[in-house]
């Protein structure tokens, strides 16, 4: 996902210096262009020939070294730097950063970048808590860093509190979400459902079905890298959280239609992807699933339509897509759903085609609105997602 991308890692004279290696390797992987730049006390805790070996690029701390092409290198690694992100940052180097202090590599590269730039504080618990570590924090904070809130644990020194470096993969998220994608969804607000609800039969049995969220989770998680300000409301799943999203958690079909709606007024764009149960069982007493025993006759009521009632009750401004999956007369049904439901577009795909539908990391749609009939080849999720929201936004244009 960084492919093109010039990312400027800089690390500084903490315990935490030996995660910054698994860092480096892990944005090298996402085929970011990957620069070190070390303080001389970082040295003291790892050794630069390290990074080197791991991201093919000489790493350096001397900014007088001699040994590089003629340019000004602070100034070049600046020019073409995407993100500068420093992981470890030591409280020494949090305070240079605030009050624009230049002596060394990466100082004086830092001054000279108007690239994005994440800050990952590594330290002692009380050092962390210090009044003047936070004021210079806060101060960065006001001029565009991103500082990531360091995790809770026990420390190197022996004390139990905040201010362990978080994992790599962590950072690396910050990483994706800073300069993965064009920002194009800037400003707007976007509200997902994903994942399967379940409607209770009984204290231990429920109806379900096979949806795993998939396709809802990768289009929060485009949404959330192109910019926009997104809301998960999901059923169950296995997934991991998406990151930067606001997730809220449903079981039943009536929970997801009061979550949705609750927000409706709030969203530019609603997207539903989550696989609904039409109809959920009546309430059953005690008493009646005791004298039951092997059978269990139920009547069922009929669930809210969620996209239905977007479709019915938009606001001027909203975008509304929903989601078709069929066995058969895929388009068609699709083509019936858009306008029963009262949606701006329906993406259809179809249960019997191969490498689409639930479970899988792939799928295979066709994207309709009622002017346009756009169909996909087979993609990966995330790359299905990012097609979906090119077709919304094209077609908010109108």
């Amino acid at each position: 996902m960084l492919s093109g991308k010039t990312v400027l890692l800089g690390v500084t004279g903490s315990i935490a210096a030996y995660k910054a290696a698994s860092l480096a390797s892990a944005l090298k992987k996402q085929q970011a262009d990957v620069h070190v730049l070390m303080t001389k006390n970082a040295a003291n805790f790892i050794h630069p020939l390290t990074f080197e070996s791991l991201t093919g690029n000489k790493c350096i701390s001397d900014t007088f070294d001699r040994q590089f092409e003629y340019q000004v290198n602070h100034i070049s690694l600046a020019k073409r730097a995407d993100l500068l992100l420093v992981a470890p940052a030591s409280a020494n180097i949090i305070a240079k950063f605030a009050h624009g202090l230049a002596d060394d590599m990466l100082t004086t590269t830092a001054l000279a970048c108007r690239c994005p730039k994440i800050l990952s504080p590594a330290m002692n618990t009380r050092m962390f808590e210090n009044p003047l570590v936070q004021e210079n924090l806060q101060t960065l904070r006001t001029h565009q860093w991103t500082v990531v809130e360091p995790a809770e644990g026990h420390l190197a020194c022996g004390d139990t509190g905040a201010g362990k470096m978080p994992e790599p993969e962590t950072l690396l998220q910050y990483a994706l979400q800073a300069i993965a994608c064009q920002k194009d969804m800037q400003g707007l607000k976007v509200l997902v459902t994903a994942g399967a609800t379940q409607e209770p039969l009984d204290p231990v049995r429920y109806l379900t079905n096979h949806s795993s969220g998939k396709m809802g989770y990768a289009l929060a998680r485009q949404a959330s890298l192109r910019g926009a300000e997104v809301t998960l409301v999901t059923g169950k799943t296995s997934l991991p959280p998406v990151p930067f999203v606001d997730r809220i958690p449903v079981v039943t079909a009536e929970e997801m239609w009061e979550a949705v709606t609750a927000r409706q007024a709030q969203q530019d764009i609603l997207v539903k992807a989550a696989a609904v149960a039409d109809y959920r069982p009546q309430t059953v007493s005690k008493e009646k699933i005791k004298k039951s025993e092997d059978t269990l006759s139920l009547s069922f009521v009929r669930n809210p339509d969620i996209l239905q009632y977007l479709g019915q009750h938009r606001l001027p401004g909203q975008y509304i897509c929903g989601f078709a999956m069929e066995t058969e007369h895929v388009l068609e049904r699709a083509r019936q759903k858009l306008l029963r439901k009262g949606a701006d577009m329906i993406v259809a795909n179809s249960l019997r085609q191969e490498g689409a539908g639930f479970e899988t990391d792939t799928n295979q749609v066709t994207i309709l609105t009622k002017e346009k009939e756009i169909s996909l080849p087979l993609l990966s999720k995330a790359e299905t997602a990012s097609r979906i929201w090119d077709a919304i936004l094209q077609e908010r244009k109108k």
